[in-house]
């Protein structure tokens, strides 16, 4: 991956999906993350080993993980909350894993029933153990411009739970603007606080929801701070249940088209990129909500 400016995560398989009511495929899902590695995407979380009562539409992680095409250069991370999760993971032959928290204590409570020391106390055991087996992980910091339940969040908070997050020994933190709330001022604010607090940038990225259409603002904002790694969903899907209107995560194919144009190196196609977002279109069974899957791609004649 060192021949990219930029790193491209794609979180479109699990965070994308996992909101999704109508019950979706093993063999569509397994689909879309061929169609993503064809694009030229390295980073693709595939699953979450979270409890299939919680998130019914990825109860078929252990299937997922055991068909699962692994490409040679492909990193395929699964989310893991627990103990239990990482036995489940390390038996599907998972090899990079994501723990999450939050920067907010009532949204914790909300999504994963936890204070925020609980989550870390959760964490621990699964990224040591991560660690003992020379596995990469990531950990999320969700929350961290603002929250549904206390509104504003305070970078005060984000860089407490990032430094907790780092001494557990994660490689990488995602900070995550859950809601959507975010503007370029806010994410200048939150990474100066961090890398403040002496946390590189290149153990950054970020994780951006185009909610209220501010995504590719607060991206370019990041990569003016030195960011060089942006979580992004192919089609747009996902986003936060907390957030009414939400319109998904930021999308990959809009990321692509605006490092094209900045003349940032990704190592994505967006032509075959394109081809994933009608693949998973088509089996969500609506139309592509995103700009670039609207518009295409531009070429000057």
């Amino acid at each position: 991956m060192a021949d990219r400016d930029v790193r491209i995560y794609e979180v479109g398989p699990r965070d994308g999906l996992q909101n999704e009511t109508a019950p979706i495929s093993t063999d569509a899902k397994l689909r879309f993350i061929q169609l993503l590695a064809d694009a030229g995407l390295r980073e693709i979380e595939a699953t979450s080993f979270v409890s299939p009562t919680a998130i019914p539409q990825l109860g078929d992680a252990n299937e997922l993980m055991a068909r699962l095409e692994r490409r040679p250069g492909v990193r395929y991370p699964v989310l893991v909350p627990n103990r239990r999760g990482l036995e489940r993971a390390q038996a599907a032959g998972a090899d990079a894993l994501c723990v999450f928290t939050a920067a907010s204590e009532p949204f914790t409570k909300a999504n994963i029933n936890m204070t925020i020391p609980e989550s870390i106390d959760a964490a621990g055991p699964v990224v040591e153990t991560a660690r003992e087996h020379g596995w990469w992980t990531r950990g999320y910091v969700s929350t961290a411009f603002g929250c549904p339940y206390q509104g504003e969040v305070g970078e005060a908070a984000v860089v407490g739970v990032a430094q907790q997050l780092i001494e557990l020994g994660v490689d990488e933190l995602s900070i995550g603007d859950t809601i959507g709330v975010a503007g370029p001022a806010d994410v200048r604010r939150v990474v100066g606080a961090l890398t403040g607090a002496g946390i590189g940038t290149d153990r950054l990225a970020m994780h951006f929801h185009d909610t209220r259409g501010t995504a590719l603002a607060n991206v370019t904002a990041a990569l003016d701070l030195g960011i060089r790694c942006f979580d992004a969903s192919t089609g747009g899907t996902g986003g936060c249940p907390y957030a009414p209107g939400a319109a998904g995560n930021l999308a990959t194919e809009d990321l692509v088209y605006l490092l094209d144009r900045e003349g940032l190196s990704h190592g994505v196609d967006l032509d075959a990129l394109l081809v994933a977002a009608r693949h998973i279109s088509e089996t969500l069974g609506r139309a592509l909500g995103t700009k670039v899957g609207q518009a295409g791609g531009w070429r000057v004649p």
